[in-house]
């Protein structure tokens, strides 16, 4: 099934003035229109939030604007300047996806099938994409329905910063959303409203011939889009400086086989490109154009820059079962959408030293099927608090060196938040003589500690006093488990005096 993702620049013109130049720009707190020319007037083509929360409105005339709010703030439009960021913003965006276009004048599009799972998911995939525009002052909205038309509205029209339309759920979901979402021209959603048509629900319901001899073929066409019925291709924006090879084929490829004795060659032909440049792959889009116009992609990432045929051959092949031929593929296209500088290296012979094992193919190939950052190694942190002390880095990073301190032994399974346990033990010093852990009563045979534990007062000023207590406790099964008071046993400043278990010896 398609999915298709579309983000919602609410306020690109104004935020990204603002973002470019904030010398011209006003501060934030003062409310900002931009303005355009209509015939001979000059009026609102962009808001910001302040001025929309003032009551000003997009087409408002700017004398009108600026009687209505004394000291706002008036610059001219830059409607081409605005396109071309665009432009560059959805060649940023082609790290979440290989098949992303500008939806101007305020939005992008991308076709996230078969990428959302390189990203924890289409839920975890919207959330950051909107967290990186808000973090970088680009106020962003997404949704993600099974058609750009549905995807565009739920983004645009469903009042919600992430919106996730269900497979299949696409009619219902616009069902309600006001004919505007269709994406029709403003005379044409005036006229609608002049009818008593709200919604889309209202317009899909009608019969089509009326409709097409009243309003012409394009409120048919974009409800038939929204729908799924009628195929709306994506044309994926391309880096001019992108390493990219390309085979165009006399008669449409549909076999798998066949697929991929041309993607061994297309490979080839791009390590050919790259070699003279010093590069190697890091990430490999591979694009299917059928004879539909649909884009079909496969992605592919690598740990470090790659130049092997062999290696990205087989990384690739291994996803062309998720490719849908349709009724067959004009045009295949590879493209390094990232090469990174790939020297070159010294071999060593068995005679002289032990090879090092090479993990990188293993690696590259667990990561491109559940995702890179599910595949980590974890690595010691100098910080004496436990759950501080340990970080996930990428499992080929270098090691540092750094390593954790053997004073005293540390659980192979540290619980990622320490759980109440409800037990029995002397105060100040002496271990537990039994305890509860989810539901089951333990008796402790063996024990030892404490291992007392300060607060990191340098970090918190709050844990300026805190204090934990640490035993390793052995109960009537052999099990061993990391239990901890919160507090020193006697000064109420140090902790609750509550007991905790935190880990579990292997």
């Amino acid at each position: 099934m398609t999915r298709v993702a579309s983000l919602w620049l609410p306020r690109w013109p104004t935020d990204r003035l603002r973002r470019t130049s904030p010398g011209t720009a006003p501060p934030a707190e003062v409310p900002l229109v931009l303005v355009g020319r209509d015939g001979n007037r000059r009026t609102a083509v962009a808001l910001d939030r302040a001025a929309e929360a003032a009551g000003l409105s997009i087409g408002m005339p700017t004398a009108k604007a600026q009687a209505l709010l004394p000291g706002l703030a008036v610059l001219e439009a830059d409607p081409v300047g605005d396109a071309a960021a665009l432009e560059r913003l959805a060649i940023w965006a082609l790290r979440f996806s290989p098949v992303v276009a500008a939806d101007p004048p305020d939005g992008l599009v991308i076709d996230t099938t078969g990428a959302d799972h390189l990203h924890d998911g289409e839920e975890a995939m919207l959330h950051r994409l909107v967290e990186r525009f808000d973090a970088s002052g680009l106020e962003a909205r997404a949704g993600v329905a099974d058609t750009w038309g549905a995807a565009h509205a739920a983004a645009r029209f469903a009042g919600a910063r992430q919106v996730i339309v269900d497979e299949g759920a696409g009619r219902e979901a616009l069902a309600g959303l006001p004919v505007a979402a269709l994406r029709l021209d403003a005379r044409t959603v005036m006229d609608l409203h002049v009818l008593g048509f709200r919604t889309v629900g209202d317009v899909a319901s009608q019969p089509r011939a009326p409709l097409t001899q009243r309003f012409g073929p394009a409120l048919g066409r974009r409800l038939d889009q929204a729908f799924g019925a009628v195929p709306e291709p994506i044309d994926p924006v391309r880096s001019p400086d992108l390493v990219e090879v390309r085979r165009a084929f006399p008669e449409p490829i549909g076999a798998p086989e066949t697929i991929a004795r041309y993607t061994g060659k297309l490979v080839a032909a791009l390590c050919a490109e790259l070699e003279p440049r010093g590069l190697g792959a890091r990430r490999l889009d591979l694009l299917f154009t059928r004879v539909d116009n649909r884009v079909e992609a496969i992605r592919v990432g690598t740990s470090q820059p790659v130049r092997d045929v062999r290696r990205l051959t087989r990384l690739l092949c291994d996803r062309i079962e998720t490719v849908d031929p349709g009724f067959g593929i004009e045009t295949m296209r590879l493209a390094a959408t990232l090469a990174e500088p790939l020297g070159a290296k010294q071999a060593v012979s068995p005679l002289v030293a032990e090879p090092e094992a090479d993990l990188a193919g293993l690696v590259d190939v667990l990561a491109n099927r559940i995702g890179e950052r599910r595949l980590y190694r974890f690595a010691p942190v100098a910080s004496d608090v436990p759950e501080r002390s340990v970080t996930r880095i990428g499992a080929l990073n270098p090691d540092d060196g750094a390593a954790w301190h053997d004073h005293w032994p540390r659980p192979s399974r540290l619980l990622p938040r320490p759980e109440p346990v409800e037990t029995m033990a002397l105060l100040p010093d002496h271990p537990p003589n039994w305890f509860r852990w989810r539901g089951v009563r333990r008796r402790v045979r063996r024990a030892d500690g404490p291992e007392r534990v300060f607060g990191e007062w340098w970090k918190r000023e709050a844990e300026l006093t805190t204090a934990r207590d640490y035993f390793r406790v052995e109960d009537d099964a052999g099990e061993r488990y990391w239990l901890y008071r919160e507090g020193d046993g006697e000064h109420p400043e140090t902790g609750s005096q509550r007991w905790f278990l935190h880990g579990i010896f292997g």
